[in-house]
């Protein structure tokens, strides 16, 4: 199972159809210093409706998933961004 961290920052696109589109993120490491990672490709996930994710959040029709692709440290890395509509609040499992 991931890690998931309910306090992360986002840099996003609303196009005008109403997609969101993530372009960057940023976190908060140990040292309580920020890391940004930019967002080389993403993908829409999407869900018939309520469900638990393999990384054991239970996500409703109102939670966008997004899978991530960074670079960390010249490897690229798979990432889930969750963006909950209703409270407008960004999650991360890495």
């Amino acid at each position: 199972m991931s890690k998931v961290i309910d306090s992360v920052d986002v840099i996003c696109q609303h196009k005008s159809n109403g997609e969101i589109i993530p372009i960057r993120f940023r976190l908060m490491n140990e040292d309580g210093e920020y890391e940004t990672y930019t967002i080389k490709g993403y993908r829409n996930i999407t869900h018939p409706g309520p469900y638990t994710t393999p990384d054991g959040l239970y996500v409703s029709n109102n939670v966008y998933i997004y899978e991530c692709l960074i670079i960390v440290l010249n490897y690229k890395r798979k990432v889930r961004l969750y963006f909950d509509t209703h409270n407008c609040k960004w999650r991360i499992a890495i």
